[in-house]
């Protein structure tokens, strides 16, 4: 796993998060963590297949939102903050099938102090376009 050095405190304090949520049900996994993108990967398993053993839209949809909620959180200096999606959008161009990898890169179109905007690609294990969405953070009062 990457870490870019000077976001090594803010990425390790994001690691020590014992509690579960839905990217543990997901089986997302962090690769590199850097101010400007953010990458993880994600099996396409009984987790995250729709009923006829397809990736479904909704997972690749929480790992965008995961991506673009990490990305954006790291580059809030203010302590007591974190950021909120108030919209996304996805566009799911290729399928990927149950026993494959996917993996995403997500990287920011806007960093402002009040909302970001980040935009998610995410590839197949032939590095060909799945899924792309673009992400609308609030930051907000923890």
């Amino acid at each position: 796993m990457y870490i870019q050095p000077n976001i090594k405190k803010r990425v390790e304090k994001f690691l020590s998060i014992s509690e579960k949520n839905m990217g543990d049900a997901l089986g997302i996994e962090f690769t590199s963590f850097k101010s400007d993108e953010v990458k993880a990967t994600m099996p396409v398993n009984k987790n995250t297949v729709q009923p006829f053993g397809l990736l479904h839209g909704g997972a690749s949809v929480a790992l965008a939102e995961t991506l673009a909620s990490v990305g954006a959180w790291l580059n809030i200096e203010e302590e007591g903050k974190t950021a909120v999606g108030v919209e996304i959008n996805a566009n799911h161009v290729r399928a990927a099938r149950k026993g494959e990898t996917v993996h995403g890169v997500s990287k920011p179109i806007h960093k402002g102090r009040q909302t970001q905007v980040w935009e998610t690609k995410i590839f197949n294990e032939d590095e060909k376009l799945v899924c792309i969405s673009r992400c609308t953070l609030a930051v907000v009062d923890v």
